[in-house]
């Protein structure tokens, strides 16, 4: 029944801005109508809606406030100089600096590499592709360069 998700959500301050900085990822704009606009991720597939709300600054949580972004494991290699180039400053996670980053993820029985970065309001983003899946292997975050050794 279930062939995807469709939306995702994330609110913001200030609905300008924001849409600014989700153009510069790529996104292509879909409708915008007074204090909400949507951006096709992939078009007729995924969407994401960005509320302006007076109320942004909700505690973070992994639950909430956060959206992983596929990419293709041949473009993992070269996201952090691509986001680099459009300005946006990739952050610390899992104790992993920008430096460590494309890092990767330990999901047993699956392994993920990721990027993390934040849009204006503190919205947690990831780009993110799998590079192994239903293998028990255990190991800690790495960089990327750590596992490929």
């Amino acid at each position: 029944m279930i062939k995807g998700l469709y939306e995702a959500h994330l609110p913001v301050s200030n609905l300008e801005n924001s849409v600014e900085f989700y153009k510069k990822l790529g996104l292509e704009l879909a409708s915008k109508k007074g204090k909400v606009a949507f951006f096709w991720i992939v078009k007729e597939e995924s969407w994401l809606g960005l509320w302006e709300s007076d109320t942004v600054q909700l505690n973070y949580h992994p639950s909430i406030r956060h959206l992983a972004f596929k990419i293709d494991k041949e473009d993992v290699d070269h996201a952090k100089e691509w986001l680099n180039s459009i300005g946006i400053e990739i952050r610390t996670e899992f104790g992993l600096t920008s430096e460590h980053q494309p890092l990767v993820l330990s999901n047993e029985p699956h392994a993920h590499a990721a990027i993390y970065f934040s849009d204006p309001d503190g919205n947690s983003l990831e780009l993110i592709t799998p590079l192994r899946l239903d293998d028990a292997e255990s190991f800690n975050e790495m960089s990327l360069e750590e596992w490929r050794r």
